[in-house]
């Protein structure tokens, strides 16, 4: 089964980006497939390289970079909710890339399943 996922709410301030990470990892791991990761509205803060958190604390940029790195996921930015935000390309983390709503439609159309979390 293809999972979409979108994210619309920030890293430490919400659950959803940590339950969306935990949700992918562990549909991968049962032989699904993620193509793509959608982040909206609040979620676009999930892809700034500006993010350092405590050493002793979960790196939630990293964890997305890291699963999407190997299980060749397309992490993608909601062009008009990172503008918003401050979020640019040269703020951006490797690994994500800046897009349009289309690309939200278009794995929406491609998925068997588009899950989302946060409001």
């Amino acid at each position: 089964m293809k999972f979409g996922i979108l994210v619309n709410e920030g890293l430490y301030q919400h659950q959803a980006s940590d339950t969306a990470y935990q949700f992918a990892k562990a549909a991968i791991e049962k032989g699904h497939e993620v193509p793509r990761v959608f982040f909206y509205h609040d979620g676009v803060y999930n892809s700034s390289r500006l993010t350092e958190p405590p050493q002793d604390d979960r790196h939630i940029v990293n964890r997305w970079q890291k699963l999407a790195k190997e299980h060749n996921i397309d992490l993608v930015v909601c062009v008009a909710a990172a503008l918003r935000r401050g979020i640019k390309d040269e703020n951006l983390a490797e690994g994500f890339r800046i897009s349009g709503l289309g690309q939200l439609v278009e794995v929406g159309i491609q998925a068997d399943r588009l899950v989302v979390f946060g409001d």
